[in-house]
């Protein structure tokens, strides 16, 4: 089927994959600017919507400052949850397919195991209670929803871990990473492959979406320095001595089986993606 694709917050790591990945494949893509599209007020994006006709809407927008959410609430609530709701609304109306990204933040961490999508959610901080809320409220309105909580992105830019361990090492010849902070790495180019397999295959509701296994920060600047060469020596740290305004959760792996299961495909390991990153978009 013939889609015609428009990326809300295309300026972001997840935003640009999509639309290099789409471009690529040669399928209509509109990526408006966030001063063209406000995703805040319904008035503009209806306008938008109806005069650009999608048939399928990404979300990729969030408000993803985790510790400057402590502070600004309401921006956080505005964006993750609001708006999120209103856009699922705007094309359950029209009858568009909406896709919209959630965070291993909603769980506290407490299992000591990968979190299926059974699992209740417990958010320990303001940005995870923002997208908890902006998952329900997205389910809610009714329509064709897909809500994918992923975790640890990586895309290309400067604002990813890979790219930061690299000017990091620059630096510092000594790193301290978290040893008991632990997640799925996830790559951007995996996320636009499987969210589009997914949409393909039609389906809807809440998954689980990262690359496979799980690492502690530790584990995963490790493998970055070997696998980009670099020189610092990392030492693991427990995250107590990384104090900060909000309170992250410990172990928030989850486990994409579900998402496997439907898709019939085996979903790539994080250093398998972290490998396949490196190469498409070498650290200069």
């Amino acid at each position: 089927m013939n889609h015609s694709f428009l990326i809300l917050g295309a300026n972001g790591q997840l935003g640009k994959q999509f639309y290099k990945d789409l471009t690529r494949r040669a399928t209509t893509v509109i990526a408006p600017d966030e001063k063209d599209c406000d995703i805040t007020s319904a008035n503009v994006l209806s306008r938008y919507i109806d005069s650009v006709k999608p048939t399928v809407v990404i979300n990729c927008a969030a408000y993803n400052a985790v510790d400057l959410a402590e502070q600004q609430p309401e921006t956080a609530y505005r964006i993750n949850t609001s708006s999120a709701g209103m856009i699922a609304a705007l094309c359950a109306e029209r009858k568009i397919s909406f896709v919209h990204y959630s965070s291993d933040y909603v769980f506290d961490g407490a299992k000591g195991d990968r979190y299926s999508e059974q699992d209740v959610p417990n958010p320990l901080n303001v940005y995870g209670k923002s997208k908890h809320d902006g998952e329900t409220a997205v389910l809610a309105a009714g329509g064709t929803s897909l809500v994918l909580r992923t975790s640890w992105v990586f895309g290309n830019g400067t604002q990813n871990f890979i790219y930061k361990m690299k000017q990091w090492s620059q630096m510092n010849p000594v790193l301290k990473l978290t040893a008991d902070e632990v997640s799925v790495p996830t790559s951007t180019i995996d996320l636009v492959d499987i969210t589009l397999r997914a949409l393909n295959k039609g389906l809807s509701g809440l998954f689980h979406l990262t690359n496979s296994d799980y690492a502690s920060r530790y584990e995963w600047g490790r493998y970055v320095a070997k696998q980009l060469s670099l020189s610092a020596t990392i030492i693991p740290v427990p995250m107590s001595m990384f104090p900060s305004p909000a309170q992250r959760p410990l172990f928030s792996a989850m486990s994409n089986q579900r998402l496997q299961d439907d898709l019939g495909i085996v979903i790539p390991d994080w250093r398998d993606a972290v490998d396949r990153f490196i190469k498409e978009y070498p650290m200069r």
